[in-house]
């Protein structure tokens, strides 16, 4: 099980990432755009994914990943229980959801690619 913690502690790594509180859910983002959220009683993390993907992962492992409530279905955007992740995962989630709101260029200069 990971906490909001583990969840500070991978993101905050990251370049350009900033954390605020908003309507009790803590949300990292780079520059306006959010990338991940943390609910208020820290059960689910959601996190930037692409959309046309999710409902396969959901899919294939619905005691994770769970989809992000009805009028958030427009973003690419995913749930997952943060009790049924492991740190590994949830360092590679937080990175590839990263990934798509950060300039390539700066993602690649970071991950050394």
């Amino acid at each position: 099980m990971v906490t909001a913690e583990d969840v500070r502690a991978v993101a905050l790594t990251l370049p350009r990432t900033s954390e605020h509180l908003i309507r009790d859910h803590v949300k990292f983002r780079v520059g306006r755009i959010v990338y991940l959220s943390i609910s208020p009683d820290e059960s689910t993390l959601g996190f930037a994914f692409p959309r046309e993907e999710r409902a396969a992962l959901v899919a294939a492992e619905p005691a994770r990943f769970l989809l992000p409530r009805e009028s958030d279905l427009r973003y690419n955007w995913v749930c997952a229980r943060m009790a049924a992740l492991g740190a590994d995962e949830l360092r590679e989630l937080v990175v590839e959801a990263w990934t798509m709101v950060v300039p390539k260029r700066v993602a690649a200069a970071h991950l050394g690619r």
